[in-house]
């Protein structure tokens, strides 16, 4: 629970310097692209994440490799949670960042679990149902959950609309026991 609080203080940092500079959506986008390129190259998220390697080192590479082509804002955030060994969080105080900039725009964040990835085309249909259905307009991030067996759970603001296999096992347990 208190890495969720430590995650929100970071993003709600990052906002309100991007937010100066009116920057918000580009420190977002960039952002994303960050995670992507660690996503894709499992030996540089490797070597960012090790504790085995000093600050300085992780710095320069990194500026190597994106200063200039992401926002100030965004590099210097890098920066910081580096000399503060919290760059492993970095994942996550993106997805709250995100949250930020979602709630300030009028949208709420919820979260798709399924077993496979969703297709982009399928979560932007979850995502219209499920806004139609709460009444707000919900932006879904999907998430993998092998214990769902099939189908799929949403989260939203500690509402829970689950359409898992698993579910309806559990639903159709208890009323044979009954």
């Amino acid at each position: 629970m208190a890495e969720l609080t430590v995650d929100m203080t970071y993003a709600s940092a990052l906002f309100q310097a991007a937010e100066e500079s009116g920057r918000e959506k580009n420190v977002l986008d960039d952002a994303g692209e960050i995670l992507e390129v660690m996503k894709d190259n499992p030996e540089l998220e490797a070597f960012v994440k090790s504790p085995a390697i000093a600050a300085e080192e992780k710095k320069e590479v990194l500026c190597n490799i994106f200063e200039g082509k992401i926002e100030q804002e965004l590099m210097n955030f890098i920066c910081i949670l580096i000399d503060k060994g919290r760059i492993m969080h970095f994942d996550r105080m993106v997805r709250k960042y995100e949250e930020i900039y979602n709630t300030r725009d009028g949208s709420v964040t919820g979260v798709l679990y399924s077993v496979e990835p969703v297709s982009q085309d399928r979560l932007e249909k979850f995502q219209k149902e499920t806004s139609k259905l709460l009444g707000e307009n919900i932006l879904l991030i999907n998430e993998i959950d092998k214990s769902l067996i099939g189908g799929v759970k949403i989260m939203v603001d500690g509402r829970v609309i689950d359409a898992s296999i698993r579910s309806r096992f559990n639903r159709l347990a208890s009323e044979i026991r009954l």
